[in-house]
């Protein structure tokens, strides 16, 4: 009679996204996660048969770790896509390596685009892009595209270690972006 599995899918995930968090997606090895997990590399392979699968997974969970950060995120300011910058850069600052493996790394054939990503299953740039137009935005959406370069680089800025501005700072410089932005 062979042995029953003690460890569970959801249980090797958690492992590696916990890894993932820490140090990096690139890190996950058989070897590490099994450490992690408490387990010998076996029950891994038996329940995934390589490590690219297991890290759809892992990235499947940073996605869903990604829209409840945004959806849990205050929400609190008038002028359109502060609120998402503010978020958006915050992911980046509190959790680095998810931020590199979602929004930085180049793309799997599981990856989602960086609007899908930031977009979400809330629709998060429509809810903004629709905001921008109620307040008399000729091409919001345009607006769209200027604002989220500025607020991706905001992002990978915070990610090295560039980005020191605290929340009031970041607020007034994304104030400012829009309403250069809405001019031109």
């Amino acid at each position: 009679m062979s042995r029953k599995a003690t460890i569970t899918q959801k249980e090797i995930v958690n492992a590696a996204f916990k890894i993932t968090r820490k140090e990096g997606f690139e890190q996950i090895t058989s070897r590490k996660l099994a450490a992690a997990a408490g387990c010998s590399t076996q029950p891994i392979f038996r329940i995934y048969e390589n490590m690219d699968e297991l890290k759809k997974d892992v990235y499947d969970k940073a996605v869903a770790y990604y829209e409840d950060y945004y959806k849990d995120f205050a929400k609190t300011h008038d002028v359109p896509f502060v609120d998402l910058g503010l978020a958006y850069i915050g992911f980046a600052q509190k959790y680095p390596h998810l931020f590199r493996l979602l929004f930085v790394s180049a793309q799997e054939e599981y990856s989602k685009s960086m609007y899908d990503l930031v977009n979400g299953a809330g629709e998060n740039v429509v809810a903004e892009i629709n905001k921008a137009s109620a307040k008399g935005v000729a091409n919001a959406q345009q607006l769209f595209m200027q604002m989220w370069i500025f607020i991706h680089g905001a992002g990978c800025m915070a990610v090295t270690g560039d980005y020191d501005l605290d929340e009031a700072s970041s607020v007034g410089m994304l104030e400012s972006a829009y309403k250069a932005f809405s001019i031109g």
